[in-house]
């Protein structure tokens, strides 16, 4: 199992790019080159209609069972259509379990919805966060101490909890069978269905062959925009080489751990811990250190970070798999052999879902861009607030023709892939901003299914005070400030 030590390239922090890591660039692969050639010919046929229903939403991660659900809350026949056993995408198969920020610096929750009803659903012994009341906080021991627990950035405690993978899952499950949606697990999208530049639905593979699905109203995601591409839709897919935010691998845990005495370690001995850096890449060529994660004993590993490599090329993903796995073994022996509070640590899983970062973005009506940070304009037809990358900047309006291709019809896209530049998908790639998009897409593709209209031709008025209705924090365009203001019971 030898083979070539990896180079790692620094990524330094800067305005624009707001998170440091080391990246592993991928070198050669470890498989041989595959030797295809030619084309054979695939016979037409006719195949069967498994469904057909108003809204199809195409992928069940965070965007998607956001989409689901609030679709299902404007009274639309809704299904979801997932290639795993389980709903939740990187935040649960993914085990990408530290929830990004979803309050601003000043401590309100500005991504809510469907992000605060399904974490106030959680139990409590499924969440690891801060208390409502530090949220906000810029006292330094609070931060210090967060920190090292993702919950705290620029000296502010935040709300960016870890949450508990499995229960997450069934979470998710239940309140998407609660509110009547209908649940296909095990199906891959393998084709879509357009008629006169209009989508229609999909074709998809299972267990038992070749099927169709019909919708009022597709909302793609897949997380990799896979159902505009294919339906001929416009997308980008330009990266900056060696970001972290473009690179993917596969997350895993190690369990018996003493997360606190590593946190100890960490917090007390900079010098030690700044040497134990140093042999890990001296040793293994790349070391990702460990975030918390729900529970003390459990160490959670999001690297290591692999740049060179697409997330839409098969022998790619395999290599990205095969690398991920080595390091997962070669991480736990070495921290087994270094690392305070490791000594008994053991695999207890690498994640089912390769962790993707980047692949397509959408070519949206409108688009996110790194020049909109600063100004803070609440746009017209704003569906959600995210935070923004650091205290000097507001936070950032996300407008509705973010998720509308365009020139495709019938369909919509939320989650990871939506249109924006390359700056701002590093945080609207994030699990709150894929909630936040998905919960506008969804409750878009409702509203269009049951007007009988296209989603780009909806009323905006109405998309915005259904989403309020729903909970989701949606501004007027006409307020004098861009912050927001918490109501009474969310002060509580």
């Amino acid at each position: 199992m030898s083979e070539q030590k990896p180079a790692v390239r620094e990524i330094r922090q800067s305005e624009d790019r707001f998170l440091s890591s080391d990246i592993f660039e991928s070198g050669r692969h470890t498989l041989p080159r595959r030797n295809g050639t030619g084309t054979i010919p695939e016979p037409a046929r006719d195949i069967p209609v498994y469904h057909s229903c108003d809204v199809l939403v195409v992928g069940g991660g965070p965007a998607g069972t956001s989409a689901a659900l609030a679709a299902a809350k404007t009274g639309a026949d809704v299904v979801v259509m997932e290639r795993y056993n389980h709903l939740g995408g990187l935040s649960t198969g993914g085990v990408v379990i530290w929830i990004d920020r979803m309050t601003d610096w000043e401590g309100n929750q500005v991504i809510r919805g469907f992000a605060k009803e399904v974490i106030d659903r959680m139990p409590k012994e499924g969440v690891a966060g801060p208390e409502r009341k530090l949220w906000g906080v810029k006292d330094e021991a609070l931060a210090k101490y967060w920190r090292l627990r993702t919950s705290a950035f620029h000296g502010i405690v935040t709300w960016a909890p870890t949450l508990d993978p499995e229960r997450l899952k069934l979470l998710s499950q239940e309140m998407l069978l609660e509110a009547g949606v209908r649940l296909v697990f095990h199906s891959w999208m393998a084709n879509t269905i357009v008629e006169d530049g209009c989508v229609k639905g999909v074709a998809f593979e299972s267990k038992e062959g070749r099927q169709a699905l019909l919708a009022k109203a597709v909302v793609d995601c897949t997380g990799d925009g896979d159902v505009f591409a294919r339906a001929g839709g416009e997308y980008e897919d330009d990266i900056e080489e060696g970001d972290v935010h473009h690179s993917a691998n596969t997350g895993f845990m190690l369990a018996g751990v003493d997360m606190e005495t590593w946190l100890d370690f960490r917090l007390n001995d900079p010098d030690g811990f700044s040497e134990l850096n140093q042999l890990g890449r001296q040793t293994l060529g790349f070391f990702q250190a460990p975030y918390v994660s729900w529970r003390n004993d459990v160490a959670l590993f999001l690297g290591p970070r692999q740049s060179g490599l697409s997330a839409l090329n098969v022998d790619d993903q395999t290599e990205l798999e095969i690398r991920s796995h080595r390091f997962m073994l070669s991480h736990c022996e070495f921290f087994r052999r270094h690392a305070p509070g490791f000594q008994k640590a053991w695999m207890m899983l690498s994640a089912p879902q390769l962790g993707v970062r980047h692949t397509r973005r959408l070519a949206g009506v409108s688009r996110l861009e790194r020049g909109d940070w600063a100004g803070g304009e609440i746009r017209v037809d704003e569906v959600g607030v995210s935070p923004s990358v650091s205290p000097k900047f507001p936070v950032v309006s996300v407008p509705y023709g973010c998720l509308v291709p365009k020139r495709l019809d019938g369909l919509l896209a939320a989650g990871r892939h939506i249109s924006c530049d390359a700056n701002s998908h590093g945080f609207m790639r994030e699990i709150p901003q894929c909630w936040l998009t998905g919960q506008a897409a969804g409750t878009a593709a409702g509203v269009a299914a049951n007007r009988g209209l296209q989603p780009r031709d909806i009323n905006v008025g109405e998309l915005q005070a259904e989403l309020r209705k729903q909970g989701a924090h949606v501004r007027d365009p006409d307020a004098t400030t861009t912050q927001h203001e918490p109501s009474e019971t969310e002060s509580t």
